[in-house]
């Protein structure tokens, strides 16, 4: 379950700064920026339901 938690936040976290980099396909969309959010919220709803 750690693993997953980590897993979400950093690739949140790393999902939006490859967006403002922009190394990711297109330019800088704030598409990327909600699929990291998203990534982000999943890590902290696992985090929050683990025992």
């Amino acid at each position: 379950m750690g693993i997953l938690i980590i897993g979400l936040l950093l690739l949140g976290m790393l999902t939006i700064v490859l967006n403002y980099v922009g190394v990711l396909p297109g330019s800088a969309s704030n598409w990327y920026l909600l699929i990291g959010l998203a990534f982000i919220t999943g890590g902290f709803m696992v985090a929050t339901r683990y025992r």
